[in-house]
Parts: C-alpha cells; structure tokens; sequence
C-alpha cells in the first residue's frame, strides 16, 4: 500500500525550494542504495523554478551527476529545441549546466527524430528505451505537475489515451495545445518507487480538492509504489 503525505508550504517560491531540497536528498540515498538515480521530470512553471534551486543547493554537491538518469513524463510532440518542448525548459533552467553523462539524459523523440512526425512510433522507440537491455523499469522519484482539469504527464479526463495500458502513449487531440504529444502511461507511472504531485496556484485548488477527497482524476490515479507525495503551496491547498 503506498504512504500518502501531503506537504503544503506558503506560496510556490517555498514550493520550489522544498521540492528542490526533498529531490536533492532522494537522489543521495537512491545512489547510496542503488549506485545510482532514476528520476522522472515534468514540465511547468514549478517545475522549472525546482531545477534552478536544485543546481544551488549546497546538497547538490554531495549528488554524483554522472550516475543520475532523467527520463520524461511526456512531451509535447514538437522539433528538438522549441521552446514549448519540456526538454527544451528543463536544459535552458539547470541541465545543460550540470556534469550529467549524456548517455544516461532520455529525452522523448521529436517530430525532427528518426520516427519523424509518426507520434506512435516515437513513443514506441521512447518504451524500447525504457527496458532497453532487457533492464526493468525503475523510477525513484517521479514528478508530475496537475493541470486545472487533473490530468497528469499528458494523461486527460475523459481522453481515450488515458486508460492506455502499454509503458508509453501517442496522445493525439489533446485538450490542451498542442494536439499531439507523447505520454507515459498510467501503469508506467504506478511502477514508481515514489510519485510526487507538484502544484502551486488557485487554480489547481479545485482538482486537488477533488483528488484528496477521493475524486475520479488522473491525478488521483497516479500513485507510487511506496510513496504518493503531494507538494503544494498555500493556494493549490486551499479546498482540500
């Protein structure tokens, strides 16, 4: 059964500070364990304020760069560099910065890739790499921003794609632009060692609400293997 925490700070600037801090630690003890981490980023304006922290933090010196693997939880199905891209945010706030092993940094394919605009068979080359070798999926940390209707990754109320059951998804008519994108799915993400859900804003009250009340969204349907951590400020909390 997973442990549900639920963490609520002052405001998002507090929020990414502590997010920073609780992945800076993570990541130190799954390389303690493991010899290395595996941690799943998402996108969003959070997300991009935890990854500038993280590069500061005095913790992050204690961080064997090299022996960390990020991976995606989905991706907007653009060419390489767009701004839009998560991969794209994520180099520009702190990656491209840091003595991470290329090798070991799994973006998801873009339209410019080797699949070219075929969203099913980027995100099927994005699955093979995920167990490439023969190796089995193992997440210790993986991040998700909530939207203000609860979808997760690119995982949408209503959607077909999200009760899609194999390690990766082509989402195509997304609510939400642009249309096509690649998503892991909700099984991928249940595989998890910890699933922490990030959310700073009024606007996120109401699905957060919902979610810890119980409620039927993605976001509630995303949880860890041991852990389900919600990390909020003030505002996201404010109708739990």
């Amino acid at each position: 059964m997973s442990e549900t925490v639920v963490v609520v700070v002052p405001d998002a600037d507090i929020l990414a500070s502590t997010v920073a801090a609780r992945l800076a630690i993570r990541i130190i003890d799954a390389q303690a364990v493991h010899g290395t981490a595996s941690v799943v980023l998402t996108g969003g304006r959070v997300a991009a304020k935890v990854l500038r922290q993280l590069r500061d933090l005095p913790a992050a010196a204690a961080i064997d760069w090299s022996r960390v693997d990020l991976w995606w939880g989905d991706e907007r199905f653009l060419p390489a560099g767009d701004p839009d891209r998560n991969e794209t945010q994520a180099r520009e706030a702190v990656l491209d910065a840091l003595p991470l092993d290329p090798a070991r940094v799994h973006p998801m394919p873009a339209t410019d890739g080797p699949d070219g605009d075929d969203p099913d068979a980027a995100a099927a080359r994005y699955a093979a790499e995920l167990t490439a070798g023969g190796r089995p999926l193992r997440f210790d940390v993986l991040m998700l921003g909530v939207g203000e209707d609860g979808h997760v990754a690119s995982l949408f109320p209503g959607h077909p794609d999200a009760t899609a059951t194999g390690t990766t998804a082509a989402v195509r008519n997304s609510p939400k632009p642009p249309p096509t994108r690649i998503t892991l799915t909700m099984p991928t993400i249940r595989q998890a060692e910890e699933v922490w859900l990030v959310a700073a804003g009024a606007d996120k009250a109401e699905p957060i609400g919902t979610v810890l009340r119980g409620g039927d969204l993605p976001a509630a349907r995303a949880q860890g293997v041991r852990k389900t951590l919600f990390l909020l400020d003030e505002a996201a909390a404010s109708k739990r």
